[in-house]
């Protein structure tokens, strides 16, 4: 008999303790199990499904149906709507199965009697690992108590079935199977270099086993500490640590304010004052969050729910005490092997000693793969099934630039993968060198190097890297990082701080960048199907002039009785471009009846991202004191192609026909008006897409810095005119990509591209 409704979530949980904790086989318990299901909510049929080897779910017990059909069920996850809960992991309820177009008939499941649906995914560690679903023969809705009790229960049971007597278990379907165990496994690069080390397999640390709370107040304290403790932590740990400088310090930054984040904080205390533990409601929170936002295609958003699944993580291992960083000191080197990581993960470890990093799911925008990158780390992701396979403390090598994971490498293979690691070795000792030599090719000419610069960590590379200045400061970072819109003074004093530490070098202030992917706390934003092509970037700034004329403001002031160099980003026409030059001259103009401290000369120039400016570009440079090629944006607008999709990030290249000639015609026609031109994208950061640059005829070029010393040995080792004769041959081939060619010609003419 169905328990009444507010009882439902207790009256589970205790009841499959009871039934877990049973002198019974796993088999028994987990037919006793989904009985009980049946029983307290009133339903006609259960069902548990589980993941096995990342693509099968396989029925494990099931209450209603035929038992002579339980051993003989499976599907594919994605397939069905119980394989689409498993991908998703999103809890689905279905008032009629028959006229759902996702619903998927197997004759061997007997579900002819059934209508109405309720699925809920097991969760583990972030991963979908099984389905529970509820079924009733007539039509039902079912209702929201019905939903959060089914769904408190899939966060004990999903501790179960991530027990090691329920691996066990599953292991006999593999073994059924006959998976043979490999020596090699083949993935995707995302950092290239080459790693050998033990592995250490990175596992999360506690898990929720408890649900309900007995004392909510004690809860709230326990976790108001363990909150508190771990911001503290977080702080201590990146300021002490010399990561270097780079996107992946701006990654870092976010990812400690997004820990302290008060909205998400309130939503867990709320689930507490609810009833649950301190543990369940970080579970819960952050599940409420995938729900709602899993479906986003926002990339901003959906990078953000990668790093509040590491900070609900790290913050489970504080509420259970466990808030020490890992210890490896009896190991001078390892390699990491992980489902998913935090970037903040990699910090948990002694990372010096991180030879190289495997990911089971990846991509090249994660946040942890940015950060390794910019560590030196190999990393490489893809693989399937490898988190399970590989034991910690058995050996392996990594070639980072093909994507191969060699499991207890053979001799050949070892002494293979270290001489490319003296190699490189010897290549950044040889970087290292390069820092006060000219940046001159063979043939003698001078590339003018600059670095891109987003927070104050990246001023140190001025220094460092002997850069001729500034290409691109990303004014939004600031603005990003702050809690509400910067006035002019607080802009001008991140501007000023900049101009001081550039010297006499050059500045490139672009204008604020902000939507799509890089949104304001403080702003409110209106959904977007397609956002990288909505409402951001100049778009904003010209609807919402104030916020433009005061950074104007801000840029003239700061830059008082210096050159002031501002491009205006997203430009689509003519229009757009004139429309923000005179917001800046008007400023100026203001500026100079207001003060003698003005500028001793300004530059007005734009990006070109958007492909309709390369068609206006005759109208455009006349009014353009420079230009800069954002080739990110511009390459993913002439593939139309989502540049953060994980299908389509291999599919297109900007090494290919179409795009060099688009590259081709922006250069020859800024040349031939005169028009300074630079390319501040990340084609300008790739040793060997640069190398094509300056085949192209660019001679400017603004740099990650973490980039800065490899584009720099490529540069003194080419010989432009070379290089403009082989590409002009390329321009004619019709293939994909023009990659393989030229890394081959490099490789034949001693072009440094590691």
């Amino acid at each position: 008999m169905a328990v009444a409704n507010k009882n439902k979530a207790v009256e589970l949980v205790k009841l499959f303790r009871k039934n877990v904790g049973l002198k019974k086989s796993v088999k028994q318990r987990l037919d006793s199990v989904v009985e009980m299901i049946a029983q307290v909510m009133g339903v006609d049929a259960v069902a548990c499904y589980l993941v096995l080897d990342d693509n099968c779910l396989e029925l494990f017990a099931a209450s209603g149906f035929e038992k002579k059909n339980f051993e003989s069920v499976s599907l594919r996850v994605g397939e069905g709507i119980i394989g689409g809960i498993a991908m998703s992991k999103r809890t689905t309820a279905v008032e009629n199965i028959w006229l759902n177009p996702d619903f998927l008939y197997r004759a061997e499941a007997k579900e002819d009697n059934f209508k109405s649906f309720l699925g809920a995914p097991l969760i583990r560690w972030g991963r979908g690992i099984g389905v529970l679903c509820l079924y009733k023969k007539e039509l039902y809705e079912f209702r929201k108590d019905d939903v959060e009790a089914l769904e408190t229960l899939a966060m004990a049971f999903a501790d179960w079935a991530a027990s090691d007597e329920m691996r066990k278990y599953k292991n006999s379907f593999m073994q059924k199977r006959g998976q043979a165990t490999k020596d090699s496994y083949k993935g995707i690069s995302l950092s290239r270099g080459f790693g050998i080390g033990p592995a250490v397999v990175h596992r999360r640390r506690q898990t929720v086993t408890k649900i309900l709370a007995e004392d909510k107040n004690a809860e709230l304290e326990r976790l108001k500490t363990a909150h508190t403790q771990m911001n503290e932590d977080l702080d201590e740990k990146f300021n002490s640590s010399k990561l270097g400088l780079g996107e992946h310090a701006d990654i870092l930054e976010a990812y400690r304010m997004f820990a302290k984040d008060k909205g998400w904080y309130n939503k867990i205390a709320g689930y507490v004052d609810g009833g649950l533990t301190a543990e369940a409601a970080v579970e819960r929170a952050y599940e409420d969050m995938w729900n709602r936002l899993s479906a986003t295609q926002d990339t901003y958003l959906k990078e953000r729910l990668h790093d509040l699944r590491d900070i609900a993580d790290r913050l489970l291992a504080y509420l259970c005490g466990d808030n020490t960083s890992i210890s490896i000191s009896e190991l001078n080197e390892i390699v990491v092997v992980a489902q998913t990581m935090g970037p903040a993960d990699l910090m948990d470890y002694d990372y010096h000693k991180i030879k190289a990093l495997i990911l089971e799911d990846g991509s090249p925008t994660m946040h942890v793969a940015i950060v390794a990158k910019a560590l030196g780390i190999p990393v490489v992701s893809k693989i399937k099934g490898i988190y399970k396979e590989i034991r910690s403390g058995e050996i392996l090598a990594v070639n980072g630039d093909e994507g191969i994971v060699y499991v207890a490498p053979s001799d050949k293979i070892l002494s293979s993968i270290r001489a490319k690691i003296e190699q490189r070795k010897s290549l950044v000792a040889q970087m290292e060198k390069l820092r006060d030599i000219p940046p001159i090719t063979k043939n003698k000419k001078r590339i003018n190097m600059y670095i891109n610069v987003g927070l104050d960590f990246d001023l140190d590379y001025i220094e460092s890297t002997n850069c001729d200045g500034i290409g691109l400061y990303r004014t939004e970072i600031p603005f990003m990082a702050a809690e509400k819109m910067p006035d002019v003074e607080h802009q001008i004093s991140y501007y000023k701080k900049l101009m001081d530490k550039a010297g006499d070098k050059k500045v490139v202030f672009r204008s604020l960048d902000v939507g799509s992917d890089k949104l304001l706390p403080y702003w409110t934003y209106s959904g977007e199907e397609n956002p990288a092509i909505g409402w951001r970037s100049i778009r904003i700034t010209l609807d919402r002039r104030a916020i433009l004329r005061q950074q104007m403001r801000a840029f003239i002031r700061a830059a008082a009785g210096k050159e002031l160099n501002v491009m205006f980003p997203m430009i689509s026409n003519l229009t757009e471009f004139c429309d923000a030059k005179e917001t800046l001259m008007l400023e100026l103009e203001k500026e100079k009846k207001r003060s003698d401290r003005i500028p001793t000369k300004v530059n007005v120039g734009l990006m070109i991202e958007v492909p309709s400016v390369v068609f206006q570009l005759d109208a455009i440079l006349p009014e353009a004191d420079f230009i800069s090629v954002g080739t990110n944006d511009l390459a993913q607008f002439v593939f139309a192609c989502d540049r953060t999709n994980n299908r389509l990030f291999e599919r297109y290249d900007v090494l290919s026909v179409p795009f060099l000639r688009i590259m081709q015609t922006i250069i020859q026609q800024a040349n031939a008006a005169n028009v300074f031109c630079s390319v501040c994208g990340e084609m300008a950061s790739n040793p060997i897409e640069a190398m094509v640059l300056l085949g192209l005829g660019y001679r400017n070029l603004s740099i990650a810095g973490s980039s800065f010393g490899k584009v720099k040995s490529m540069i003194l080792s080419a010989n432009t005119d070379e290089l403009a004769d082989y590409v002009q041959t390329l321009l004619d081939f019709n293939q994909r990509t023009l990659r393989p060619q030229l890394i081959a010609y490099a490789n034949d003419h001693g072009i440094e591209i590691l």
